[in-house]
Order: C-alpha cells, then structure tokens, then sequence
C-alpha cells in the first residue's frame, strides 16, 4: 500500500497520545502546515492529490486512498495525554480565524463532549517569572508573600500560561508593566495578559479580540480577578482600537509572526514615545524577519526572551 504520509518525526498515534488533526482544502495546505509546525515540529501530513492509478503502481495502493478526496489535505500533531492538549487546541482555532484558514479539527482519541473539561486535570498552578503565579480557578493555591495570584478559567480561549509564548511575554511584563501606563492587549485570548498588567500596576489596560468567545471569556476573567481597570472589546488586531483616551505606554501582542508583521506598519501610531511593545507568539526560524520588520519602520529590539523554538521581543520606537 502506497500511503502518502509525510511523517515529519511524527508519533504514531497510540493510546498514550492525543491526535489533533486539522482538514482544509488543498490550496490552504502550505498555511494550515505553517501554524500547525508552531504547535511542533512533529507532523504528519495527510495529502493524496498526485496518487493516481497512472503514475502509481496501482495493484499496491489502497482503494481507500485511491477514492479519497484529493482536493482536501489534513494536518496532525500529537500530544503527550499528560499534557494539557487543549492549549494546543484553542491556538490553531485562534490561529487559523486570525489567518484566514477553513479548517476542520477534530481531536482523536478524546470525545467532542469531554473536550471542554478533560484537559483541566493537568493544568495546575504555575509560577512565572518571579511574583506571578497562573491558578486555575477550581485549584486550591496557599499564597505567598510577594506573590500576585492571577486566577483563570480560560474556556475555549488561548491563554492559560502553561504555553511557551503565554509564559515569554509574562516574564517580559514583570520587567516593563509599571504604575501609571495605559496598556493594550491586541489579541487577548483569555485576558491572561491585561490582568497580570493590571495587577503588576498599570492603570487601563484595553484587551482586544477578533474572536468574541474570547472576548467573553477575557470579560469573566477579568470579573474573577477584580480587575475593574481593563475593558473588553472586539477588534480586528487595532482596527478598532480607540485612541481618544490618548496613546499606549504598553502593548502586547502574544500571536504569531505574519500578524506581527502585518501590524508594525501601523502600531507606532498607537504608541507614546516612550512605549515598550511585547511581542511573542514568534516561532524561532521566524526572529530575525520579524526583527528586520521592525526595524524597517524605526523600532529597535531592546531585549529578546527565547523558551525552548519560541521567541518573545521588547521593542521601542527609535529615538
């Protein structure tokens, strides 16, 4: 049997693992392969558009294959069944909307009803950075002194810490959130960033979404922390964003590398002189094009964070 598998170190999917799979048509192939490789290196591509009876030795390949759709293509990616899957999940939905890209996704091996519950069992209380410590709302976490607890029920929202990119621009925060700055969240997910900035002193803080799932569910968190400071708004990226209040001392953008790209152009014009932009959600082999993007448009990179392929970046306007 002749399959056309790609298995990019890909895991065979056992027991011991979760199979997220995407499906799109086959001209959103290479763009589902670009997101679904955030989530990691492991993939297996499922595309069958050249097997063909003609070119092929027919007798050995499989009818199911040989009558399978070939204008559709699908994408796995399998995770660990200790680790919480539904990170995973929720960033190649918010990724896929943010691009553009139809797709269907269906997790194997965990039933669509258990979806929203199963993975909660590992997701526990996480310290990040120095003082910041991520509680999951149905936890019991016995604080200490200096800690500033910030209690989340993501939901079907990206945004519960335990992600590389969520903990990167956490970490920057604790260095450049301060009492007194207006900061904005473009792309908020759960509120996990608004709420740690409001908590770390900022005084307004602005959490925006193109999704309004996650807009409601960054609207309870932020009721769950007695964040009073932060509003809750759907937006695509700044499109609308209001800027009567004056412009933004802080800015994050925890998404991926095309939308940070797509964004610079724009976002000095929502910046103060002085302002610090947060940007993550930058898979390594992407750095150094989006730091070339930046400085293009009079930016400089004032400190780089890296966790494990993942990169994170603290970028001002030139003086």
């Amino acid at each position: 049997m002749i399959d056309k598998d790609y298995m990019c170190g890909a895991t065979s999917p056992t027991k011991e693992w979760h199979q997220i799979k995407a499906t799109v048509k086959l001209t959103q192939l290479d763009n589902l392969t670009a997101v679904m490789s955030m989530i990691s290196n492991n993939l297996m591509i499922e595309d069958y558009s050249d097997v063909d009876l003609k070119t092929c030795y027919g007798d050995l390949i499989d009818e199911s294959i040989l009558n399978a759709d070939k204008t559709i293509a699908s994408v796995s990616v399998f995770i660990p069944v200790e680790r919480n899957y539904n990170e995973a999940l929720t960033f190649l939905n918010e990724r896929c909307s943010e691009n553009g890209i139809d797709a269907t996704v269906e997790v194997v091996g965990v039933n669509e009803e258990d979806w929203a519950n199963s993975w909660k069992e590992y997701y526990k209380p996480l310290r990040i950075g120095e003082r910041i410590v991520i509680v999951p709302a149905w936890e019991h976490y016995e604080k200490q002194p200096e800690d500033i607890i910030v209690t989340m029920d993501p939901g079907m929202a990206f945004g519960t810490g335990t992600h590389e990119t969520t903990r990167l621009v956490i970490g920057l925060l604790e260095k450049y959130a301060a009492k007194g700055q207006r900061m904005l969240d473009v792309g908020c997910g759960s509120g996990i960033l608004a709420i740690c900035a409001s908590k770390l002193g900022a005084d307004e803080c602005y959490a925006c979404d193109i999704d309004e799932v996650a807009v409601r569910v960054a609207e309870d968190n932020v009721l769950s922390n007695d964040c009073e400071n932060i509003i809750c708004k759907q937006s695509d990226l700044l499109k609308d964003v209001d800027l009567s209040r004056g412009k933004f001392d802080l800015i994050t953008a925890n998404i991926v590398a095309d939308i940070i790209i797509r964004m610079i152009p724009d976002v000095g014009n929502y910046m103060n002189d002085n302002a610090v932009l947060l940007a993550s959600g930058i898979i390594g082999p992407r750095a150094d094009e989006v730091v070339s993007a930046f400085e293009t448009y009079g930016f400089e990179i004032v400190e780089k964070a890296l966790d494990n392929d993942w990169c994170a970046l603290a970028v001002k306007k030139k003086k």
